[in-house]
């Protein structure tokens, strides 16, 4: 059985890294701050960007529309459950990783990937059924997603380590997020994603349907 503890929030890990805001409002009652806030001219756009710099973000910002749509097909079916709390957890996280690149997708005129209205659906669809096979098959489910994740963020920061003019910006960005990553796949573990049916095959699936999402999306 699952440990008790995966049924209440999963406590954030310690990051010592800048802090990257979400910004999105949480009330309504706020409101002098926030209008201020929302009047405040956005951040002026960069030059284009270069290949690296373009791929990187067009494919991350797929990555994470896609970790989304994951975790809302997982509310959509567990969020009443024991584990609501902790989905939902996760899945507050993966808004900001996605609002994040939006907002550098915005700034680097970056192109989006053309298949993104299918990762949204896909991963939708990906993220609800695997939640109807059980709580233990979500997870097996958040396990393989955040396994391909956290291996081609470890990639991309080789590349912009390695590259002539290090983007820092994305290089704090991407550790953050890689982290954070990494945090969800100890929490599959931890509420027993190892003992879901057919564990093997599951994870083996959908590692190599994310592996071929990226590989798309880096081009197209």
């Amino acid at each position: 059985m699952y440990r008790k503890a995966c049924a209440s929030s999963v406590q954030l890990m310690h990051i010592s890294m800048p802090t990257i805001r979400c910004n999105r409002t949480t009330s309504s009652s706020t409101t002098t701050a926030t209008h201020k806030e929302q009047s405040a001219p956005p951040p002026p756009l960069r030059p284009r960007a270069n290949a690296l710099t373009d791929e990187i973000i067009r494919v991350d910002h797929a990555g994470e529309l896609g970790a989304d749509r994951i975790y809302a097909g997982q509310m959509a079916i567990l969020g009443s459950g024991p584990m609501g709390k902790t989905i939902e957890h996760m899945w507050e996280q993966e808004k900001c990783h996605r609002a994040q690149f939006e907002e550098l997708i915005r700034r680097h005129r970056v192109r989006p990937t053309i298949m993104t209205p299918i990762w949204n659906v896909a991963a939708f669809a990906l993220g609800a059924g695997t939640a109807l096979l059980g709580e233990k098959a979500a997870m097996a489910c958040t396990v393989a997603v955040e396994t391909v994740i956290v291996e081609h963020y470890n990639d991309q920061l080789r590349q912009i380590m390695e590259s002539p003019n290090p983007d820092k910006e994305l290089l704090e960005t991407i550790t953050k997020f890689r982290d954070e990553e990494q945090e969800h796949h100890d929490t599959g573990i931890d509420c027993g994603a190892e003992q879901a049916p057919f564990y093997k095959a599951i994870t083996e699936v959908i590692k190599f349907g994310c592996k071929t999402a990226i590989n798309i999306s880096k081009k197209i």
